[in-house]
């Protein structure tokens, strides 16, 4: 139960209220009727209430003391050493204005006993009286002291100091130690490197016909990130680029900083970019290889394609193999550019001017070339063949008039060539020569004195060498030749008695002489040496095949170069496809000249062109080769031309001579790949020898001589 003071007797002060553990306040009334409230003296103090406790000691003012049962509180009085309501359950004494009082729980309440006063009991606060409860004293609560001032000060110094001395290291660092670095970073972000490239030195004929040039071109290129409306840029440059807007809007879109979007322009459509004024699109010089001749000696001129640096690499023929000498070197102009990729002009430049390569001038007669190709082309497709080619060589200097190739390709479009017609077949492409081979027989057992034209050969239908049946291109019964009837009826069967005669080692040695199994000295790029084993590693059967041109493999250039050294007299000289060099300068370099290696005496090649002259005639297997009033020698060739599978497959055609015999000065061979209408080298391959060699002696202006070829007998039964 809850007892209060009267309020009258407080002076309109402040009210005693006596709380329960539940917060139920008992009502003034009460007070009123006399209820026993526990307090023992009156109240009069004018500075304040004061209590005289039960200990007859007076208060101070500030409450009642622990001992005597009260303690004041702003809110009202409380029994001294109890918590407020609620805090535990059974109750307390509480004070809380403001709050409606609840009446304290049945049986709850405590009893407050003062001195001289009559304890509260249970009934009077219409519950059981609880059970006291002894708490133990809280800990005091220490006092409050305020911060050190000084050392929060000291504290503050010591961080700004740490920050002053990391900022100072971190300036020493970047302003005294890299100071360079970042100014070289610095400069090269704001420098820009544009190469000048040299212009590529022309390649000529003999004659100083231009066969390949450098023109001056202009390349348009973007930044992506720098153009702002992709699609509207590839709308407006396509039709001047001549490329489709989606192709150009691809690579406007790309993620690189760098991207071209056409290359090889005419210097008129960069000028005509250039006034757009696009932002992130720019444009470059840059130089571009044009071939007037379009595909004429494409073979050997080459092609160029865009290496390091963006610069022309030579990548076959002449164009590779001098690469360096027609590159020249590049120049560099160096300007100062804003972040939008524009040049500063007030910003200094540097430029260097490049050096122009040197010019190659070949030993090729653009005019004979032309003629060969023409004849090579069309031999190729009347006969259905897979490819050919066409050798024109002096024999005296090895310089090369043409080397035709079919197909061929056009190295301005090179994007479109085929990639098998990029080699030059000539020096790359092998294969087994056949009877044209057969002169390195005769010619080495001539020079080693084992046979004369007149010596006499019995030619059976077959013969039989180990387990293997050898019989000639035609049926035949027993045939009573000479040696140069041997050769000018190209009889596989007579050419294996010589064979037999020189000996398989003494064969290896004239073969290796002429220049078979190693390569010409020509250096151009891919050339094979052909396939030749040591006679050691022969078998009968190799032995038997290799003198007439068939277990062996050559080039056409190797071929073309045994004539040459029969057409020389004897003396073999390397092929030579360069003549001369001439530097930016104007000082022309002159390639040398091999002098020569004999590899038969001169009376033994007189002797061997003399037998070669009957093959162009009605009583050799040549005489769609013959020349009106010109001597002509050489020799035909019908080889078996070996498969993918390992087995013989087809055959190669083929034809090589030279004129006028008795005075050489133009060798020519003749080789179809794999011809269907007609394979034979006299039919098929004689023919395009004719109409390239008529031409050539007419270009070189070389007369008839004049004189006749001298007779061998060439079939002892046809004498009788």
């Amino acid at each position: 139960m809850t007892s209060t003071l009267n309020p009258s007797s407080w002076r309109g002060r402040s009210r005693l209220r006596l709380v329960s553990d539940r917060g139920q306040r008992v009502a003034d009334d009460q007070w009123a009727q006399g209820e026993e409230t526990g307090f023992t003296d009156g109240y009069a103090d004018p500075d304040g209430y004061r209590h005289r406790d039960s200990d007859g000691d007076q208060d101070d003012g500030s409450g009642w003391d622990d001992g005597s049962g009260y303690a004041y509180d702003p809110a009202g009085y409380r029994p001294a050493g109890y918590r407020p309501a609620g805090s535990r359950p059974g109750g307390g004494w509480d004070a809380r204005p403001g709050r409606p009082d609840r009446p304290a729980p049945r049986g709850g309440g405590n009893r407050v006993r003062t001195s001289g006063a009559r304890p509260l009991r249970a009934r009077d606060a219409g519950a059981r009286r609880p059970r006291p409860r002894t708490r133990p004293a809280r800990p005091a609560r220490p006092p409050m002291r305020l911060g050190n001032p000084r050392r929060r000060l000291r504290t503050a110094v010591v961080i700004l100091c740490s920050l002053l001395i990391v900022l100072a290291g971190r300036l020493t660092q970047l302003q005294a130690f890299q100071a360079s670095v970042y100014a070289t970073r610095a400069e090269q972000g704001r420098l820009h490197t544009a190469a000048l490239p040299a212009a590529r030195g022309v390649i000529t004929d003999r004659g100083g016909a231009i066969l390949a040039r450098d023109v001056d071109a202009r390349s348009v290129y973007a930044d992506p990130h720098n153009v702002t409306d992709p699609r509207a840029v590839a709308n407006v440059l396509a039709p001047i680029l001549a490329v489709p807007a989606d192709t150009l809007l691809a690579r406007l879109k790309s993620s690189g900083r760098f991207v071209y979007l056409a290359r090889g322009l005419d210097p008129a459509v960069g000028t005509a970019v250039t006034r757009l004024q696009l932002a992130g699109v720019g444009v470059l010089e840059e130089r571009r290889r044009l071939y007037p001749a379009g595909s004429l000696a494409s073979n050997i001129v080459g092609f160029t394609t865009v290496g390091d640096n963006d610069v022309l690499t030579g990548g076959g023929g002449i164009e590779g193999a001098y690469d360096r000498v027609l590159r020249g070197i590049d120049g560099s102009r160096r300007v100062e550019m804003d972040p939008a990729g524009r040049p500063i002009p007030s910003a200094a430049s540097r430029e260097s001017d490049p050096v122009p390569g040197s010019s190659v001038r070949l030993t090729l007669d653009r005019d004979i070339q032309w003629a060969a190709q023409a004849a090579l082309a069309e031999a190729v497709r009347a006969t259905q063949a897979d490819g050919g080619t066409v050798v024109v060589m002096v024999p005296g200097s090895g310089d090369i008039l043409a080397m035709a190739d079919a197909p061929d390709y056009d190295p301005n479009k090179l994007g479109s060539a085929d990639p098998s017609a990029l080699k030059n077949r000539a020096t790359q492409d092998a294969y087994e020569p056949g009877s044209v081979n057969k002169v390195i027989t005769m010619a080495a057992a001539i020079d080693r004195g084992l046979i004369t034209p007149e010596t006499p050969v019995t030619v059976p239908s077959s013969m039989r060498i180990a387990g293997q049946t050898f019989t000639d291109a035609e049926v035949h019964g027993v045939e009573h030749l000479t040696a140069a009837g041997v050769l000018a009826r190209s009889s596989n069967l007579g050419t294996i008695q010589i064979a037999s005669r020189l000996g398989s080692a003494n064969l290896e040695t004239a073969l290796r002489a002429f220049g078979l199994g190693s390569r010409t000295g020509l250096r151009f790029p891919g050339e094979s040496a052909g396939i030749l084993k040591a006679s050691s590693a022969w078998d009968p059967q190799q032995a038997a095949t290799i003198p007439y041109g068939q277990g062996m493999s050559a080039t056409a250039l190797q071929m073309a170069s045994v004539y040459a050294t029969i057409a020389n007299g004897g003396v073999r000289v390397s092929p030579r496809l360069v003549d001369s060099t001439t530097s930016p300068d104007g000082v022309v370099h002159t390639m040398p000249r091999d002098p020569g290696t004999r590899v038969i005496s001169a009376s033994t090649a007189t002797t061997v062109a003399q037998m070669l002259e009957a093959v162009a005639t009605d009583s050799g297997t040549a005489p769609l080769a013959a020349i009106n009033g010109y001597r002509v020698a050489g020799k035909t060739g019908t080889a078996q031309r070996p498969g993918p599978a390992g087995h013989y497959n087809g055959y190669v055609a083929s034809f090589v001579g030279f004129a006028p015999a008795d005075q050489p000065r133009v060798v020519v061979e003749v080789v179809l790949d794999n011809p269907r209408d007609g394979h034979f080298g006299g039919t098929v391959a004689a023919p395009v020898f004719q109409k390239v060699m008529t031409f050539a002696l007419a270009t070189l202006a070389v007369p008839p001589p004049g004189t006749t070829a001298p007779r061998f007998v060439l079939d002892r039964d046809a004498r009788r």
